[in-house]
């Protein structure tokens, strides 16, 4: 099947990640990733573009990712992008995007010393709309450790 909304993105995250739960009690991951893109612009000075993406997890990839990732980890996220919009107190339209993740390949610790760390963890989850939630975003409760 032909997907147009498919997104494929690397990145490291900017922030440790904020697990979380639906009021249904499904679990929700959101963490923001930086992803850097170099170029030479006419003059020939290499310019870095940074790009930040917001990154929403479900159920079990978002339990995986609550517990695994920490500021600086470098990941790879395949997904699809998300349009929320709602409308604020202040009476005025919002909108963000936001990549809905269904795989992450969480790349090496940069805060391990471990050297068995060669391989990348590569965790997947079956995601549908009748999982997601359409309303305004919120801040998710955080679970306790």
């Amino acid at each position: 099947m032909l997907y147009h909304g498919l997104v494929v993105i690397e990145g490291n995250l900017t922030q440790d990640p904020e697990l979380g739960a639906i009021p249904s009690g499904r679990s929700i991951c959101r963490f923001s990733i930086a992803s850097n893109r170099y170029y030479r612009n006419a003059e020939k000075a290499l310019i870095n573009e940074v790009s930040y993406v917001n990154i929403d997890t479900w159920g079990a990839l978002a339990e995986s990712c609550g517990k695994y990732l920490r500021k600086g980890r470098g990941v790879r996220v395949v997904g699809r992008l998300k349009q929320d919009r709602w409308q604020g107190e202040d009476e005025k339209m919002r909108e963000r995007y936001v990549v809905v993740a269904e795989h992450v390949e969480f790349h090496p610790d940069p805060n391990r010393n471990d050297t068995s760390q060669a391989e990348e963890v590569a965790i997947e989850t079956e995601t549908n709309d009748n999982d997601m939630v359409f309303e305004q975003p919120e801040e998710p409760k955080k679970k306790k450790k």
